[in-house]
């Protein structure tokens, strides 16, 4: 029996954390609000998420166990695991060209490499650098329930 394809979606490190940002600021608010609608879209089998070998690295870094247990836990959710290879590396070099920091082109890379159709981010500078970028919709959490949520 064919699984069922839905909407293939990655969200970086950056957005897993925005929850446990200072919510002091209206952008942030909405973002972690955004956010966490995007994960229940993913609970209710609305969107396929992709995880990645990026986001294990960095969210082993992460200093606050709380924060890092509650994001690996997402990981179990995700419908692909995208490891490293080749051609991940080698898009992240080829975004790494257009301005794009080692750690967040290794994470758009593996986006790219398990055909995701969004790659959202907080990050303005990724957010910045890769609009109007065809290879994939770089948004952010807002701008993803703008466009995409029912």
């Amino acid at each position: 029996m064919a699984q069922d394809v839905k909407m293939l979606i990655y969200l970086d490190n950056c957005t897993f954390n925005r929850p446990f940002d200072d919510q002091g600021q209206l952008r942030v608010r909405l973002e972690a609000e955004a956010k966490l609608g995007i994960q229940e879209g993913v609970l209710a089998g609305r969107y396929d998420l992709v995880w990645s070998y990026a986001l294990d690295y960095e969210n082993s870094a992460n200093p606050f166990e709380e924060r890092r247990t509650a994001i690996a836990k997402w990981r179990s959710r995700a419908r692909t695991d995208v490891a490293e290879s080749a051609e991940v590396l080698r898009s992240a070099r080829e975004l790494e060209t257009m301005g794009i920091a080692g750690k967040d082109a290794l994470h758009v890379a593996c986006a790219l490499g398990a055909g995701c159709e969004y790659f959202v981010t907080t990050d303005d500078l990724v957010l910045s650098r890769l609009k109007g970028y065809t290879g994939i919709r770089v948004v952010s959490p807002t701008e993803f329930i703008e466009r995409v949520q029912p």
